[in-house]
């Protein structure tokens, strides 16, 4: 079973203004996808759980992530040194670069006041 995380401004469904579409295509985020996500807003949640849950305490494992959380987890992947985050939680498979992708994403989310859903 998957795990997909969209950015959103309402925690019942997934919506997004153009402004916030536009935002995420214009930060060139690089994040894998799956079939339901990987447009702008949205990443494949279950690649990225446990290295997003080692360097930031929470969980994708919600369905909601309000627009408060998503701040505290940016601030976390900023205070983050990539290389000893990627060293320290055993994700061998992952790279720093995705954390800086991952900065990229949040960094869209915090400026635009958006929460995350997450459907598995």
């Amino acid at each position: 079973m998957g795990l997909d995380t969209y950015a959103s401004n309402s925690p019942d469904d997934v919506v997004l203004s153009p402004e916030d579409e536009q935002a995420f295509l214009e930060a060139e985020i690089n994040l894998c996808g799956g079939m339901y996500s990987g447009g702008e807003g949205s990443f494949r949640g279950k690649v990225y759980s446990l290295l997003i849950l080692e360097i930031t305490g929470f969980s994708l494992h919600q369905e909601w992530i309000p627009p408060e959380t998503v701040r505290e987890m940016y601030a976390a992947l900023l205070n983050c040194d990539p290389e000893q985050a990627i060293l320290e939680s055993g994700e061998a498979d992952r790279s720093s670069n995705e954390i800086l992708e991952l900065r990229k994403f949040f960094r869209v989310c915090n400026e635009r006041g958006l929460g995350l859903i997450n459907w598995w």
